[in-house]
């Protein structure tokens, strides 16, 4: 599901005028952004630029940042440096997923080992397997000698 927003919020829909007015910046900038590589827009058939609403939000940070007096280099350090941090939050959650799945498998193998040593004192009762545990032998020697 996760994959489905992703893919809508990424599918280039605006065009330059529109991620400028929902930006607040002029299209002049935005072209700028652009051939500095701060944002990568799709293209139309016709070569026209296309904005997805995660080139709109990136746009917007951009702003922000740069109306709080961070130059262009240290709005790039900031976005990469947020790219790698999202890009670490994906493995460590890949890496949850991957710790539930071998604790399941932990947990189902300690069960089978637990079922597979209780095999063996099928077909005794309960208290000749007790008192074989508490003899601190096999319960099948205890078994045995009666």
């Amino acid at each position: 599901m996760a994959h489905k927003d992703t893919e809508g919020r990424n599918k280039p829909l605006y065009m330059i005028s529109v991620a400028a007015e929902l930006t607040g910046m002029h299209p002049q900038t935005l072209r700028v952004y652009e051939q500095k590589g701060l944002v990568n827009p799709g293209r139309s058939r016709g070569n026209t630029r296309l904005y997805s609403q995660t080139d709109i939000d990136r746009l917007s940070l951009i702003g922000r940042l740069t109306d709080e007096g961070i130059n262009l280099a240290g709005v790039v350090r900031i976005l990469d440096m947020r790219e790698h941090e999202e890009e670490m939050e994906r493995e460590i959650d890949e890496m949850r997923d991957r710790i539930r799945e071998l604790e399941d498998q932990v947990r189902e193998f300690k069960t089978r080992e637990r079922i597979t040593s209780l095999a063996k004192y099928e077909g005794m009762t309960p208290e000749k397997v007790m008192r074989g545990l508490l003899a601190g032998g096999d319960v099948g020697d205890e078994a045995a000698g009666e």
